[in-house]
């Protein structure tokens, strides 16, 4: 173990929410690909994965379907590990926050902070967003939802622990200004610094009291420890890290050589975790990778929006390697990239089907019917010769400076651009021009021998990408060198041609594909009505009667109504509300209701909302209505009358 440079790599660990979809899966997939590479380079590799399995949220789930927290992380993080085997990811440690080893450490962990006075005791009092497991000031919130996932946030005030981030701040931005490529990409720190440190941290709420799921605080056990704090301590834990007594291998691997994450977390794991890790006396990782995302054409996949893909099942149709390579491929390092049906299918055409496996087919195809398969090394003899030849360690070069830097998609190019010009090499030679003259035979060895070890060179720089593709290349060339010195072997002795990736017809597929969905949408709708409303019930958060009863609901007939001019969502209604004043409400249903589908109609309005301007109207109040599958319906309450409280 000490006589290869370490390399250790970590994925941000899936939470056991649901299964996770394909841009979930892009993050083990790019890690994956990054281990591969280093550990081709001779590196001792350790490559760790995992799932999130405490916090507010599973309990509201296990709760909704009637089984304990435990069943159902147990299950959700079967489907994970599941996913990140079909992709053929070769991490080393599936870590679960739930695993022993994990649990006391963590309370080690939390104890040791506390008693060294950088964790204390206090009362939370501000915003929580249970779906990110995350709180924020008022300040933080972005249109006063959170300012991470854009959903409703909620008050939360409870006793609770606090982790002194302010105690770190200027330490933290020393360390930022120590190691300029910390962050990656840059703009991912920039922002840290110009919207998180600059301001000024918080101290960060590390317990919480109000739930049950979750790690227990050893000498206060009505507290349990902070999703956060627990999930991003996985990194040391999962590889034999405890504060009173490590075991060797933290010590040969830690620090962490690069974290793999998505954009959305950065913050936690480059405010967070390094002042954890200063608190603890340990190094900090030496790299943060914060990736794009990767959107259902320009969307965030959502299982509501019914654009969500799921890695396995679209390798089930296409192949492994085939949904490796368009991840790899078609996601920029810094800006977020895209899927869809038709782009995966025009990629795995283009690029798969035509340029690599054409290229690989007629190449052994040839070798065995001018040669019966052997082919001998010879040298390059005229300028076409020796430009292929350039060409191809220009690309190990320059496939090398993108690889360690971690441009997967720019590597993969440098990759494809290769395969072509090795397509163009057999134009411009033209080995069936050859074969008709015995005198060409030196000149047709020359070429097919550049062309077998321009596959042989292919597969070595597609194996971190595409390993079960380079392994059938392999299989064809019966050759199992790796190295990437071009032109070493001295000799090939290939197998048969066997196609790599048969052409998709697209216009079939693509039919299949949409009833399938069809199909599938129908089931689940089918399946929601028949469950009624039951887990969205469960899953929201419970207030006191005390707070229900702060809520003024009326009854209020609509005596008119209008277009807002300027919007084409708003209505402006007046209505009737029984205390002798007209009041008005300004209600975004006008794509649902015309003005004389309202007037007449009683309907309840919330009386003591505080008023707001809208299109230049004052809004004293809203109106209720109900989310009803791809439509809004107002609650009407004819022949209630105007001014009646509704309980």
């Amino acid at each position: 173990m000490q006589d290869k440079q370490k390399f250790y790599i970590t994925t941000a660990i899936a939470y056991t929410s649901r299964k996770p979809h394909i841009g979930n899966t892009y993050d083990v997939v790019l890690a994956d690909f990054i281990a591969r590479y280093k550990r081709m380079q001779g590196f001792d590799v350790y490559f760790l994965t995992g799932s999130d399995e405490h916090g507010q949220k599973i309990e509201e789930y296990a709760l909704a379907e009637g089984i304990t927290p435990k069943a159902y992380v147990d299950r959700v993080s079967s489907q994970i590990r599941a996913v990140w085997d079909a992709m053929h990811t070769s991490y080393d440690r599936f870590i679960r926050t739930t695993d022993a080893d994990h649990e006391a450490a963590v309370q080690a962990i939390f104890k040791q902070l506390y008693e060294q006075g950088d964790i204390y005791k206090g009362q939370y009092e501000g915003k929580y967003c249970v779906p990110c497991e995350s709180f924020f000031t008022a300040s933080q919130l972005v249109d006063g939802k959170c300012p991470d996932c854009g959903r409703e946030v909620v008050d939360a005030k409870e006793e609770a622990y606090f982790l002194r981030l302010s105690k770190y701040q200027d330490q933290l931005l020393a360390y930022y200004a120590a190691h300029p490529d910390y962050i990656q990409p840059e703009s991912r720190r920039n922002e840290m610094i110009n919207n998180f440190l600059k301001p000024g941290l918080n101290d960060l709420c590390v317990s919480r009291t109000s739930f049950k799921w979750g790690i227990p605080v050893e000498f206060d056990p009505g507290h349990v420890i902070y999703v956060w704090l627990d999930a991003l301590s996985n990194y040391i834990t999962g590889i034999g890290y405890h504060p009173d007594a490590s075991r060797d291998s933290y010590h040969h691997y830690w620090p962490a050589d690069l974290h793999v994450i998505g954009k959305d977390i950065v913050r936690f794991h480059t405010i967070y975790w390094p002042i954890i890790l200063m608190a603890l006396g340990q190094p900090l990782p030496k790299q943060v990778l914060g990736h794009p995302w990767l959107l259902f054409a320009e969307d965030k996949m959502s299982k509501s929006k019914g654009n969500v893909i799921y890695a396995d099942d679209l390798a089930a149709r296409f192949g492994v390697d085939a949904v490796r390579y368009y991840l790899l491929s078609q996601m920029p390092f810094a800006q977020d990239g895209n899927i869809t049906y038709e782009s995966f299918i025009s990629v795995y055409n283009a690029d798969l089907a035509n340029t690599l496996g054409n290229l690989v087919n007629r190449t052994i195809a040839m070798t065995n019917k001018y040669f019966g398969g052997q082919v001998s090394r010879k040298a390059p003899q005229d300028a076409i010769d020796r430009d292929f030849v350039a060409t191809a360690k220009q690309t190990v070069q320059d496939y090398q400076d993108r690889m360690d830097t971690y441009h997967n998609a720019d590597a993969m190019e440098t990759v494809m651009n290769f395969a072509k010009r090795c397509n163009k090499y057999i134009d411009e030679t033209s080995p069936w021009a050859l074969a008709k003259n015995e005198a060409d035979r030196v000149r047709l060895e020359t070429v097919m021998y550049h062309l077998l070890e321009g596959l042989r060179l292919l597969a070595t720089l597609l194996s971190p990408a595409m390993p079960d593709c380079a392994s059938h290349i392999r299989d064809q060339l019966q050759c199992d060198d790796v190295t990437l010195d071009f032109g070493k072997r001295d000799r090939f002795s290939v197998g048969q041609a066997a196609p790599l990736f048969a052409r998709i017809d697209s216009e079939k597929v693509l039919a299949e594909l949409a009833s399938e969905l069809k199909a599938q949408q129908e089931k689940e709708q089918a399946a929601a009505q028949k469950a009624g409303v039951a887990e969205n019930v469960a899953s929201l958060s419970q207030i006191a009667i005390e707070d229900f009863m702060k809520v003024e609901l009326r009854a209020a007939t609509v005596t008119a109504c209008e277009p807002i001019k300027g919007s084409k969502k708003l209505l402006k209604l007046t209505l009737n509300d029984g205390s002798g004043t007209p009041r008005t409400v300004a209600s975004g249903i006008a794509k649902w209701y015309r003005p004389e589908d309202l007037i007449g109609h009683t309907v309840i309005v919330v009386a003591n909302l505080k008023p707001a301007v809208l299109c230049g109207v004052e809004s004293n109040g809203m109106i209720l209505a109900a989310d009803a599958e791809d439509e809004v319906r107002v609650l009407f309450a004819d022949g209630v009358p105007a001014g009646s409280r509704v309980r």
